[in-house]
């Protein structure tokens, strides 16, 4: 599988997950809470904290489309409350990158992918939406910056299509699994579409949890997940469209910790390991005489059996070896037999 970098930061199963702190349009409009968002995203141990661009008029026409959560506004007029300006952005940028964060935001139209790429920004995030939007993802990777695709709302065919076409402009591309229900409900979280995606794309594969908790971002990571991403909030007070399935602070950082602890658990077992060994002496268990043996007697499973300490020369596993074997010399009971005791 290809490795990424972004900034400082390698997306690789040799690495930790790339954890984002998705701040989104959690500020509703509040310049200020950025910044508050931020901090609080840097203290719960982010790498980066993510933010939307949103230019309503050039991304959507206004149809009048209620938000799903609330009757009392239009997405169009949510957009708007929520568009920031290039001196914004380069604010918000700055402060995330004196904070040693990466700073990152979804482009919802190629405008706002132009305010971006004037930033220099290190890497640009698809969102589910705009996951089959053709035009604007030959847009954005040409720019030449790491690509991080989510895939929801689409099936593994539609995928490949723009996988296929990201991939002419730009070769660093990561996919998100992501499945656009809020929350998504565990039985149709579909996981194992993680290593689905790495196998079929070889690339890096990460995980946009729309889930309220943090059990499944957990698990993805044993799956292979590269990227955690995880709306994020300072507070379940604030208001804001996605605020219920946002993490709070504490939530984010025992996340972040136990998916560490699960990188660091995968791999698979192909030799004992060093630290194992000592315990082997009192675990395992040698050959022993049950009886008293005499010399030409012949060794059967009514005179031996196998017994702990494992520190006899005759291991278990290699009972059966020695069954039907003579003595050469008298054993006594309870003995740990050794080859130069047999024939």
């Amino acid at each position: 599988m290809k490795k990424i970098k972004i900034g400082h930061k390698e997306i690789s199963d040799n690495s930790y997950p790339f954890f984002v702190a998705e701040a989104g349009i959690n500020f509703d409009g509040n310049f200020e809470k950025c910044f508050k968002l931020i901090d609080a995203a840097k203290k719960s141990g982010a790498d980066a904290v993510k933010f939307q661009t949103h230019i309503a008029d050039a991304e959507m026409i206004d149809t009048k489309i209620m938000l799903a959560h609330s009757k009392k506004e239009t997405v169009f007029d949510l957009m708007k409350k929520c568009e920031l300006s290039l001196k914004k952005h380069k604010i918000l940028k700055n402060y995330c990158e004196k904070k040693n964060m990466i700073f990152m935001s979804t482009p919802f139209s190629y405008e706002a992918a132009k305010i971006l790429n004037a930033l220099k920004v290190k890497v640009f995030k698809i969102g589910s939406g705009e996951c089959n939007n053709l035009p604007l993802i030959e847009k954005v990777t040409k720019f030449n910056k790491p690509t991080i695709i989510s895939t929801g709302m689409n099936s593994i065919e539609d995928i490949k299509k723009s996988f296929r076409h990201a991939k002419k402009f730009n070769s660093n591309i990561i996919l998100m699994h992501c499945v656009s229900i809020y929350p998504t409900p565990p039985n149709k979280t579909m996981l194992e579409t993680i290593p689905l995606l790495k196998k079929k794309f070889n690339c890096p594969v990460g995980f946009s949890d729309h889930s309220n908790d943090i059990n499944l971002a957990i698990a993805s990571v044993s799956l292979g997940a590269n990227v955690i991403e995880k709306h994020f909030t300072v507070s379940n007070s604030w208001s804001g469209p996605d605020i219920s399935i946002s993490l709070t602070p504490d939530k984010f950082k025992e996340m972040v910790k136990a998916c560490k602890e699960v990188h660091l658990a995968k791999g698979a077992r192909n030799k004992i390991l060093k630290e194992e060994i000592p315990v082997t002496k009192f675990a395992f268990a040698s050959v022993v005489s049950t009886k008293q043996i005499k010399k030409g007697e012949l060794i059967t499973n009514k005179n031996i059996w196998v017994k702990r300490p494992g520190t006899g020369q005759i291991h278990a596993r290699e009972y059966y070896k020695i069954l039907n074997k003579k003595a050469k010399k008298n054993i006594d009971i309870n003995k740990q037999i050794k080859y130069s005791d047999i024939k």
